[in-house]
């Protein structure tokens, strides 16, 4: 029988058991050999050599993937979305339409409505005839459109309209009467006298609590006073443009959004804000609505600095005018002749460099 030994394992920390081997037992057997099957090296083929398939196999190959194809579009479809009717209604102290459900009655453009909102019975005039939407144009849910508007109510909305101008004054008296640091711009009465509304500019808070009092006391009614900014009191007041036109807020334009300096950069005009600001003292919000119009163009025309080729030879852009198509090239052939004018479908571009490179290439 063989010794055995017991001894510490120093890394482990416990004890193991070692056996001598003995040397009479007999030997393992040895690991059987896989044959393993032999690897062709890689030959690449050229498309030429490979056998063609024929009509039958390439009818079978479309209209398995046309199959694949239809699948898939089938999976990705869009939902059926929900149709609304509607009819849109602007408001007097406002361009914006607003839609509106006609309940299931015809009404014609410049039809006067009585209509639901949020501050209750409003006059309105209908600016779209009836017409069907999907969900995603409206936002829901609609308010109804309540009745067309009688005499009565036509009567009542002249009405409103004089007693607004009586507020305004009695408004300005206390205003001035409490000193406050604000500036009235106009007032509103609801169709249904449920509430009067002050609109009102300032360049700081203003706590006109004691102000509310003594106009609830007066007229008898809701008072709410909202403080608005300065694009919204050119919106409401009107007046004529540095263009000599109506304000576009004014007359047809929804919504400005935001009117940024680089608008007016790409648009090619002064940088000097005072030439680009309207009446209110912010910058014209026609650099918003034009700006599509202008990249667009702007796409379309060749850049200062590109190379071109015209009927005359190849130059380079010197000036360009978005607009009106035009552009202004220093031919390479004649660099100190007359600048040539071109219309942009009468060249094609053919490149474009830095300034210094195109110099070279004009000198050149």
């Amino acid at each position: 029988m063989s010794e055995i030994k017991t001894n510490k394992n120093p890394k482990f920390g416990y004890h193991k058991r070692n056996k001598r081997p003995n040397r009479d037992a007999a030997p393992a057997p040895a690991r059987e050999k896989k044959n393993l099957p032999y690897e062709s090296p890689v030959i690449d083929i050229p498309d030429s050599m490979l056998p063609m398939p024929s009509d039958e196999e390439l009818r079978k190959q479309v209209k398995k993937e046309s199959e694949y194809v239809s699948d898939f579009v089938a999976v990705v479809q869009e939902p059926v979305l929900q149709t609304y009717e509607i009819v849109g209604v602007k408001f007097d102290n406002s361009e914006k339409i607003y839609y509106f459900c006609p309940q299931g009655t015809k009404y014609v453009l410049g039809n006067h409505v009585i209509v639901e909102t949020t501050r209750g019975l409003e006059f309105g005039e209908i600016t779209i005839e009836n017409k069907t939407v999907t969900e995603r144009e409206v936002i829901l849910p609609l308010r109804n459109v309540v009745r067309l508007a009688n005499d009565e109510d036509e009567k009542h909305y002249a009405e409103n309209a004089v007693k607004e101008k009586e507020a305004l004054e009695e408004c300005q008296k206390l205003v001035d009467k409490h000193e406050l640091p604000m500036k009235l711009v106009e007032a509103e009465y609801t169709f249904d006298n449920s509430k009067l509304l002050f609109y009102f500019t300032s360049d700081t808070r203003v706590d006109f609590r004691e102000l509310v009092k003594d106009l609830a006391a007066i007229f008898k009614t809701r008072i709410e006073l909202r403080q608005i900014g300065i694009r919204d009191e050119a919106k409401m007041m009107g007046g004529l443009g540095i263009c000599g036109r109506a304000f576009c807020c004014k007359t047809f334009l929804n919504d400005c959004g935001q009117v940024s300096m680089k608008m007016a950069k790409e648009q090619n005009l002064s940088l000097n804000s005072v030439k680009i600001s309207g009446t209110c003292g912010r910058l014209m919000c026609c650099l918003k609505f034009e700006h599509e119009t202008y990249e667009e163009e702007i796409r379309l025309t060749p850049k200062v600095d590109s190379l071109v080729r015209t009927a005359d030879g190849d130059g380079v852009v010197v000036e360009a005018a978005p607009l009106t198509g035009m552009i202004k090239v220093r031919l390479s052939a004649s660099p100190d002749s007359p600048l040539k004018q071109y219309h942009r479908d009468d060249v094609k571009s053919i490149g474009y460099v830095k300034r210094e490179k195109a110099e070279a290439e004009v000198k050149r």
